[in-house]
């Protein structure tokens, strides 16, 4: 029996409704960053905004007591790249994305020729102590170069940054507050150390719980992590298969949500950098192949991605007039009929009141960009 093709749309929807953007859901956050296997960090404000968009009645200051409680934590682990988690996930995660980090050692331009032929036991031996209160980045090169006096001490705190499982802790990231990094182990924050083998099948099953239905290069562009195959393959016996329009083979749970392709999709703005975009090696399920859409991100200051109907339709900017106080949301887009132009401006509103509550006028404008 051949398999079922899922088309683009079909695939779109499948993924929105995993990811609470198809409709919000009821979730503790605790248990929306599990499901959503955490979400992309390095901007520290671009989770609360990513949870506004997929949960009901989201608070921002449950978030943050979260963080300050030790619940949550932000951590370099999938692609290399700083993601919030859950703290028992962060020791599930950052172990399982070593080999990301390796590579990144190994290929990076600066610090990969200092350490390169390096004995680095005794540099991550003086790195797991002292970052077992937390520090700054400063404070960490400061203490390399008077300990390691031959050495460049950006890459040794680099070195660290790579082999250590190390939590960015807060006030950073926390609503309504600002710091710079600071770093501390998961020994010394939360008191437990990363897993030492961590569970790659289930994670790669959470993983198409969220994202799916994926291609084997989807999850590898997810993770970071090579031998996808190795996995899905291992896992087939559980797992059902799809075919893309190109013919290509989808993976996906038995049980998870493929909603009808004409199922409707609410606008939804995204942040600057949200997993549900980069979490697949062909994007082509949220692009609706307007060759004009990328020159969107060329216009200084996007903040993020708007879907409509499920496609990345538009870009969006936010403009403060410090006279005024008032904030203005500027939608970039290359042709939105009106009803679209509609939907999108009362979106854009409630999401003014969202990230600037305390401005004094909120405006929606559109922008076209030829």
């Amino acid at each position: 029996m051949a398999p079922t093709i899922l088309s683009n749309r079909a695939l779109n929807r499948a993924s929105l409704e995993r990811q609470g953007l198809l409709r919000r859901v009821a979730l503790p956050v605790t248990d929306a960053l599990t499901h959503l296997v955490g979400l992309q960090a390095q901007v520290p404000l671009n989770p609360y905004h990513a949870l506004w968009s997929r949960l009901e009645a989201f608070d921002p200051d449950e978030l943050g007591r979260l963080m300050l409680d030790r619940q949550v934590v932000r951590i370099v682990c999938m692609r290399g790249t700083i993601h919030l988690v859950t703290a028992s996930d962060a020791l599930v995660l950052r172990p399982m994305s070593q080999s990301v980090l390796d590579r990144e050692m190994r290929n990076h331009r600066d610090h990969a020729p200092v350490l390169r032929d390096l004995d680095l036991a005794p540099i991550l031996a003086f790195g797991r102590e002292f970052f077992a209160d937390p520090r700054t980045i400063p404070q960490a090169r400061t203490a390399m170069a008077e300990r390691f006096a031959d050495l460049d001490p950006a890459a040794l705190v680099f070195a660290c940054r790579n082999n250590l499982a190390l939590v960015q802790v807060p006030p950073r990231g926390v609503w309504g507050r600002a710091a710079q990094v600071t770093l501390a182990t998961t020994e010394g924050w939360l008191g437990r150390s990363p897993e030492i083998a961590p569970r790659i099948d289930e994670v790669v099953l959470r993983y198409l719980g969220a994202f799916g239905p994926a291609l084997v290069a989807d999850v590898a562009a997810w993770s970071g992590l090579q031998a996808m195959r190795e996995v899905l393959e291992r896992l087939r016996p559980r797992l059902r298969t799809f075919r893309d329009e190109r013919g290509r083979e989808l993976f996906d749970l038995p049980d998870a949500p493929r909603p009808d392709p004409d199922t409707p999709a609410p606008v939804r703005f995204l942040p600057e950098y949200d997993n549900v975009l980069l979490s697949h090696s062909d994007r082509s399920r949220f692009s609706n192949s307007d060759p004009a859409i990328p020159r969107l991100w060329t216009v200084p200051s996007v903040r993020g991605s708007v879907l409509v109907e499920g496609q990345v339709r538009a870009a969006w900017t936010l403009e403060r007039d410090p006279s005024s106080g008032g904030v203005t949301l500027t939608v970039l887009h290359t042709g939105l009929a009106k009803k679209a132009q509609g939907a999108t401006a009362a979106e854009g509103r409630r999401l003014l009141r969202f990230l600037e509550a305390g401005a004094t006028g909120h405006e929606v404008r559109f922008v076209l960009v030829d």
